[in-house]
């Protein structure tokens, strides 16, 4: 077996302040009263960093740190049983817990090994106490999607890394509804996830405009070799801040569409549009009003609420629902 080489005197010095103190508390808690000129020859800095970082992990770490003349040295007052290497509260940790329980179903994307491993090194240095009530969120939280997304990983990774990168893209794409596929040159400036479904929003070189793109549709994906710089004023906010979904317009409409009381408390309970205004009705109904860039997204939403919902501005709007509910109710 290798024996590992000794350590520089340059990388002593530039050892991170934590990992020399992990290093102070280990020899502290073997009970051998280590002092400050004693620890600096060991860890090969001077005392004034020692006295430094032992200043820190009696005041900021809060760890019961103190010197005793007799033995000349340091040890701790009562026990110690972790080092903490990290403040964190139960609420924050219970939060980060939620967080890391939403990002389940994305498992198997560019993000699971770094993720995974976040959170594995903030485990393992919290104490047993909330290490075990944590154990316990962790079976009474979980988070479910009706329809979980299909993705082709290599895609989906070559997509993220391009967007970081800023490197040109050649996509193989479908479009809804068309069998053939079309190649498109774009610029990736963004990856989303919106409602559960990942979109990538990119300049695309052939309509000379910003385009959204269903990673899911992308039949292949390459490396042009180009680069290009991302529009400072791109901003996925402001585009999106009009649309009810993902697609953006350059209309304005004044949608209103009167909820029954049997869902009304449903609309009422969620936020579905910044600009969203509310009317209650005399019968418990609801009236929701907002203005939209397209209609598109909003007409399935409303035929989704099965005659509970009835579009009645713009008047464009309610003659594609009245459309699509006579051609639901056609037979063959």
């Amino acid at each position: 077996m290798k024996r590992r080489p000794a350590p520089t005197r340059q990388a002593l010095q530039s050892r991170p302040p934590m990992e020399r103190m992990l290093r102070i508390h280990q020899a502290v808690l073997s009970g051998k009263f280590p002092n400050c000129s004693g620890l600096a020859k060991e860890l090969e800095v001077s005392t004034k960093s020692i006295r430094r970082d032992i200043d820190f992990m009696r005041d900021r770490l809060q760890l019961p740190i103190a010197y005793d003349d007799a033995r000349w040295g340091y040890y701790y007052t009562e026990e110690v049983a972790n080092f903490p290497t990290l403040q964190m509260t139960e609420g924050e940790m219970v939060a980060m817990l939620i967080a890391e329980k939403a990002l389940q179903q994305y498992r198997g994307t560019t993000f699971e090994a770094p993720l995974v491993s976040a959170f594995s090194k903030m485990a393992a240095s919290l104490p047993d106490t909330i290490s075990l009530n944590l154990a316990d969120w962790g079976n009474t939280i979980s988070f479910r999607t009706r329809a979980e997304p299909i993705l082709d990983l290599k895609v989906f990774d070559t997509l993220s890394r391009a967007a970081a990168q800023r490197r040109q893209l050649r996509l193989t794409y479908r479009k809804p509804g068309q069998r053939d596929t079309e190649i498109r040159i774009v610029d990736p400036y963004h990856l989303a996830n919106i409602n559960g479904e990942w979109y990538l929003f990119a300049w695309c070189h052939l309509r000379k405009d910003i385009r959204t793109f269903a990673p899911a549709r992308i039949q292949a994906v390459e490396l042009t070799g180009e680069t290009f710089a991302r529009p400072q004023k791109f901003s996925l906010e402001k585009r999106l801040r009009d649309s009810f979904g993902v697609q953006s317009g350059h209309e304005k409409h004044e949608v209103v569409i009167r909820f029954n009381e049997l869902v009304s408390d449903y609309i009422r309970e969620k936020k579905w549009h910044d600009s969203q205004r509310l009317k209650e009705l005399p019968d418990g109904g609801v009236e929701l009003s907002m203005t939209l860039s397209g209609l598109a997204e909003v007409e399935r939403w409303v035929l989704s609420w099965a005659g509970n919902a009835t579009a009645l501005k713009p008047a464009e709007l309610a003659a594609r629902v009245k459309e699509a509910a006579r051609n639901i109710l056609k037979t063959r």
